[in-house]
């Protein structure tokens, strides 16, 4: 049991390490010995680990995905909200991660590594997520007359996009006025109406 416990804190150990090091240097210029250094174990426990350094990106990926499911699982269980506002409440959470977990961090960022063959998973999950969340928004009357699921959901997979890698530069955009003004936008119509 002590021996499982302390393979289970090292695995976390490196998941962490290893996140920290892709958000920080990029999935490309990190490296496994950095990685095991900063997790404070040996390149052998890493190796024990994951056989690879791409196996141990996908740990992280996996892990961030984890996080993520957790935020929208805890926004479905506030009763009252409509469809709308749970999108909006998940990216806010969202983004909150991103700015504050590592792991998160790094999930979404790998994911959109061209460096990386095969993966997109993270990308692919989020717009399955949020095209649901619309397509049942647009059913329920939640949407303006005009405005499809599909385009808004075009638009705020962009939008989820653009802030995570305007915030990989820059940490304003990590904050939770940035989400606001995204989605104050386009809550509100930006379209001028024409007429009389």
């Amino acid at each position: 049991m002590v021996k499982q416990e302390r393979a289970a804190r090292t695995r976390r150990a490196l998941i962490q390490a290893a996140a920290e090091t892709f958000a920080g240097e990029g999935y490309v210029l990190a490296s496994l010995p950095a990685i095991s250094e900063r997790a404070g174990v040996s390149k052998g426990a890493l190796h024990f680990h994951f056989e690879s350094k791409d196996a141990l990106a996908r740990a992280v990926e996996d892990e961030a995905a984890r996080a993520v499911e957790r935020i929208i699982d805890s926004a479905q269980r506030r009763p009252g909200l409509t469809r709308l506002e749970l999108l909006a409440d998940v990216m806010r959470g969202l983004m909150a991660r991103i700015a504050g977990d590592a792991v998160v961090r790094a999930g979404f960022q790998m994911d959109g590594d061209v460096t990386r063959k095969g993966s997109r998973a993270f990308s692919r999950r989020w717009q399955a997520w949020v095209g649901e969340v619309l397509r049942e928004a647009e059913r329920d009357g939640e949407l303006a007359e005009g405005v499809s699921s599909r385009a808004m959901a075009t638009t705020v997979v962009a939008a989820t996009v653009g802030l995570r890698v305007l915030a990989a530069s820059d940490e304003t955009w990590r904050s939770g006025s940035q989400v606001e003004q995204v989605w104050s936008v386009l809550l509100s119509g930006p379209v001028a109406r024409q007429g009389s």
